[in-house]
């Protein structure tokens, strides 16, 4: 089932998302709903406080990202041909690496977008879909989706990480997200 993905100024998108158990209510069908709202959103990465829950999940496909390159594209990242997989209560161990920039966006913020510095390398402790503890390091475009996507479980957005003056650029477009005011092809839900 493809959700509505909650936009800017939504309160849950700024609270810090709790830890979940194996028993979770539903576990297999919502990651399924969000694997399936992700992709008709033509997303790479979404995460449960985007769907309405706060609870510390995303699901990221980054390989799509390199499927989509051409030619002249390929081999400019580490960590291709990309990682597709589920994070339950993932928590970073550790960033290293250069902080390098890149054009982001967000399914909650459309149509806007800002350059980023995030570091080059993520080792992460998460579980996966089966709740099998994992310690892996990720890098590259890949890391980059992890943690924008990490940010969203920790009530974060990759707004704040842009400055105040390209913030106050954007004002008027996220005060129209806040509104609903904004055209896009997939559901979305709005605060009120």
């Amino acid at each position: 089932m493809i959700l509505p993905i909650v936009g800017y100024g939504s309160p849950i998108l700024r609270k810090v998302a709790e830890d979940i158990t194996p028993d979770y209510p539903n576990l297999g069908a919502l990651l399924d709903n969000m694997w399936e709202t992700m992709y008709s959103s033509n997303g790479v990465g979404l995460a449960a406080p985007q769907i309405n829950k706060s609870i510390r999940l995303f699901v990221i496909d980054s390989e799509q990202i390199f499927d989509n390159q051409e030619d002249d594209e390929k081999g400019q990242y580490p960590d291709e041909p990309g990682f597709k997989g589920v994070f339950i209560n993932a928590k970073i161990k550790e960033l290293t690496g250069d902080l390098w920039s890149y054009n982001e966006g967000c399914l909650s913020i459309p149509k806007v977008r800002g350059d980023v510095n995030r570091h080059q390398n993520v080792t992460l402790e998460y579980c996966d879909e089966n709740f099998q503890t994992q310690t892996k390091i990720f890098n590259g475009i890949t890391a980059r989706v992890i943690l924008h996507e990490f940010d969203h479980i920790e009530g974060k957005l990759f707004i704040d990480h842009i400055s105040a003056f390209k913030r106050s650029l954007v004002k008027s477009k996220l005060d129209d997200i806040m509104k609903g005011k904004v055209k896009i092809d997939y559901r979305m839900m709005f605060a009120k």
